[in-house]
């Protein structure tokens, strides 16, 4: 099933996407975001395990986690909610 974001025209350019995804991470999602080239990634995750692995693959394509802010949602539980903040250098003339 193609996404969402496969399915925009790849002419587009984004100053920021904001990714949501489910426990599982972004993994099969990456490929095609990096297409589209946002100059920011907003990623809120509730799975710092996934959240982790993610963010290894977007720095090692030239992103850099700029900001990692923890909310609690669910008070006197173990799950809280990771906003974590990307952008991409811009690239030099």
């Amino acid at each position: 099933m193609r996404s969402e974001l496969a399915k925009l025209r790849r002419a587009q350019r984004f100053d920021l996407i904001v990714l949501d995804p489910p426990r599982s991470g972004a993994r099969d999602l990456l490929p095609e975001l990096l297409h589209c080239a946002p100059s920011h990634i907003a990623y809120c995750a509730c799975d710092p395990v996934t959240l982790a692995r993610d963010l290894r693959a977007l720095c090692d394509e030239g992103y850099a986690l700029q900001e990692l802010t923890a909310f609690d949602m669910f008070p006197q539980t173990h799950h809280f909610e990771t906003l974590a903040w990307l952008s991409r250098p811009e690239p030099q003339p």
